[in-house]
């Protein structure tokens, strides 16, 4: 791939704002279309963006090359039975979302369209009449407000200084957990994500401050077709050192599902 596509042309760069981020598609989609009781074998499809992330002004995108031409849609790449296809698929867009980078998904993947998306044909907007579709766009729609009105979502997409990863490396139980910061405020957003059908009760992830942690969004809510398991909209963090920090969370994981927190500074 070309180098420094969005770097100033006075450093070597070609100039460009943005730079579609190829790899974490097909690498993320590789790890979304294995069935969950194999995908410990691919943790390192999920992380290893990371290790690039901040080489350019990425934008991740879910783009029409992966919806055309026999690949299937979105919503058929998922595994599993109907309920679990769409659990992973809120999930996929809830981890999109909490990535560093920009966001793009093509159209008809934000409500699930069954069919791959053809040229000589409306999308299928019909579809929005049953509730799984309708619920799946209620997601999408609450992970766009929640990226545009929180600053530690989106400030420093393209800096370092926006991502730490709390712990990368449970692939045993498929779980990531990492939090998100801002330039202009001192919010601070913990995002966890299960990857598995299983339900975790008193998962302990570490936090980088005491205080209460609120759930602000959990794609396992009933209003979005989930199951509803959760943490009764947060928690205050024990003095109990995890991860290498100085208090940590006993959390409620739901299955094929991901939790963001923001930390109560009035708290």
């Amino acid at each position: 791939a070309w180098s420094m596509v969005s770097r100033p042309a006075y450093v070597g760069g070609l100039g460009f704002g943005l730079k579609w981020n190829m790899g974490w598609m097909h690498d993320t989609l590789v790890y979304f279309s294995k069935d969950p009781v194999h995908r410990k074998f691919h943790h390192n499809d999920l992380t290893f963006s990371m290790l690039y992330a901040f080489s350019e002004n990425f934008v991740l995108s879910l783009s029409h090359d992966e919806v055309v031409y026999g690949k299937g849609s979105l919503i058929g790449k998922m595994p599993g039975d109907d309920w679990q296809k769409f659990a992973n698929l809120r999930l996929l867009f809830g981890y999109m979302y909490a990535h560093p980078g920009k966001k793009l998904i093509f159209m008809g993947g934000e409500f699930g369209q069954r069919r791959e998306w053809y040229h000589e044909e409306s999308l299928h907007w019909h579809l929005l009449k049953y509730p799984p579709h309708q619920d799946l766009q209620r997601w999408v729609r609450d992970l766009n407000h929640f990226y545009r009105s929180e600053p530690a979502a989106h400030e420093l997409d393209f800096e370092p200084g926006g991502f730490e990863w709390i712990d990368c490396g449970d692939s045993e139980q498929g779980i990531v957990s990492f939090v998100r910061r801002a330039r202009t405020t001192k919010d601070i957003i913990l995002v966890i994500c299960n990857f598995t059908p299983v339900v975790r009760h008193g998962y302990r992830v570490g936090v980088p401050m005491g205080g209460f942690w609120r759930e602000v969004l959990n794609s396992d809510a009933e209003e979005y077709g989930g199951s509803g398991q959760g943490n009764f909209g947060g928690l205050e963090a024990a003095p109990v050192s995890f991860h290498n920090k100085s208090h940590s969370l006993s959390l409620s994981l739901p299955p094929l599902g991901l939790l963001y927190f923001k930390h109560d500074r009035l708290g």
